[in-house]
């Protein structure tokens, strides 16, 4: 396995030693776990495909997801 050496501030120490005892984990298995999670959604991270389609009518009514989420309002 290759060996790769990295700094973090103590606050970010802090944390995931908690969450490593959280999951029963230690601190270097839990921060390859999270390499680990992180690699595959990349791997298989979708790639979004532009349709171009000449009628507009069709792409009004296409599920395809465009333009700006939506903002959640705060409860008062």
């Amino acid at each position: 396995m290759p060996q790769i050496t990295i700094s973090i501030d103590e606050d970010v120490k802090k944390i995931i030693s908690q969450r490593a005892e959280k999951n029963l984990l230690t601190l270097r298995e839990q921060i390859e776990d999270i390499l680990r999670k992180s690699a595959v959604r990349t791997k298989t991270g979708k790639k979004y495909e532009v349709i171009k389609i000449d009628d507009k009518l069709v792409s009004v009514f296409s599920r395809e997801k465009r333009g700006r989420k939506k903002v959640k309002k705060k409860k008062k």
